[in-house]
């Protein structure tokens, strides 16, 4: 199975699904995006396939999201994309791709259900147990 990650190793809970993807049995493709961030194009092939709103892929937390206004509902898809590629610490992660989808998975289990083989229990790095479904 090909997974990629889109993966921020400062953040805990991307690191918590690299953990079950790699618990799993897969050594995935790891994107440290901000130090390679996607394309345009790419940005806008990941939101099209999750099926979400570009908004819905901003994260506010940690990042100039609040400086920028980008809160302000003016702001087009395109112009979101813009702010995100300029700054790609406001796109969200960890975005994990696999054949059986594209999630962004927040909370981390939310990789689970892309997994051939999903971990059966997984601890997270603050103690929280996730057990498969």
């Amino acid at each position: 199975m090909s997974v990629t990650i889109y993966h921020n190793p400062a953040c805990g809970t991307s690191r918590n699904t690299l953990a079950m993807i790699r618990q799993s049995g897969v050594e995935p493709v790891v994107v440290e995006y901000l130090k390679t961030p996607p394309s345009r194009d790419k940005l806008k092939e990941l939101i099209a396939v999750m099926g979400i709103p570009v908004r819905a892929l901003l994260r506010e937390k940690g990042t100039p999201y609040k400086d920028l206004g980008l809160d302000d509902s003016k702001w087009s898809d395109d112009e979101l994309l813009d702010f995100m590629i300029a700054h790609p610490i406001l796109i969200n992660r960890p975005i994990v791709l696999t054949p059986k989808g594209t999630r962004l998975c927040r909370p981390s289990e939310a990789v689970v259900d892309l997994l051939d083989n999903p971990v059966g229990r997984f601890v997270k790095e603050d103690g929280e147990v996730v057990e498969a479904r």
